[in-house]
């Protein structure tokens, strides 16, 4: 495989650092964000880096997937297998990728409230949205919505998970809490509930109704981003939380 054109060679207003810096980071493609770690190409002639991105997001989208989902759980040697990435370009690669997750995530403090599906979400990041099978967790929370700890209930398949009421609320009576935000991911990214979903919705509010431990929303995590499901549907009318 022979390279031509170096990414210095491109017209200024071309080149990824530049176009980053006039546009910011979110005008610019996947491959040119690549280009930014890589630097310049390797090889005979030389690949640009935007071109070695390239090459790397179609190698990546070989098998019909999106190639950023494989990206964030590839390894450094089946980088490495690509022509011009060696263990200097791998390590980048894949230190840039797990910043990302962690900055995604929300650390939070003891005793932080919890204002909005957006910040409940962010909190269980780390935990949910980039897991291969299903997870079921818990947000325990005071009467004021200060968050008092997360826990994972219960793990599942990659297309399923089974959580029951008891296992849910018995986790929140041991550990005082007084609220309850629970979420579960995913795997395949997309955000629609299920039946069962909804199903499982609706036993935790009533178990929330007879326990007087008020069920605030049931959030599902996938590919970055989340869904509440008390945004979209009626049943926190039809089983009122007393929140």
């Amino acid at each position: 495989m022979t390279y031509s054109l170096r990414i210095a060679d491109l017209p200024s207003q071309e080149r990824p650092r530049e176009r980053l810096l006039s546009l910011g980071a979110k005008q610019l493609s996947s491959a040119e964000l690549l280009a930014i770690l890589l630097g310049t190409g390797q090889g005979k002639g030389k690949l640009s880096a935007v071109g070695l991105g390239q090459y790397i997001l179609q190698q990546l989208s070989q098998h019909q997937r999106d190639p950023l989902d494989i990206l964030r759980d590839i390894s450094p040697h089946e980088l490495m297998i690509m022509p011009g990435i060696g263990p200097a370009k791998a390590t980048t690669i894949l230190a840039a990728v797990e910043l990302g997750k962690r900055v995604f995530q929300i650390r939070p403090l003891e005793k932080t409230v919890i204002e909005s599906p957006q910040m409940a979400a962010a909190v269980l990041s780390s935990e949910l949205m980039w897991q291969k099978n299903e997870r079921f967790a818990v947000l325990l929370l005071d009467v004021k919505n200060r968050l008092l700890g997360t826990q994972i209930v219960t793990i599942g398949t990659a297309t399923e998970t089974l959580i029951h009421p008891r296992e849910v609320f018995r986790e929140a009576i041991k550990q005082g809490a007084n609220r309850l935000i629970i979420a579960h991911n995913h795997p395949s990214g997309g955000l629609e509930p299920s039946p069962e979903d909804l199903e499982s919705t609706e036993q935790l509010l009533k178990g929330g109704q007879y326990l007087g431990i008020p069920l605030l929303d049931h959030l599902i995590l996938g590919n970055g981003n989340h869904q509440s499901i008390r945004q979209i549907t009626n049943l926190w009318n039809l089983f009122p939380q007393g929140d």
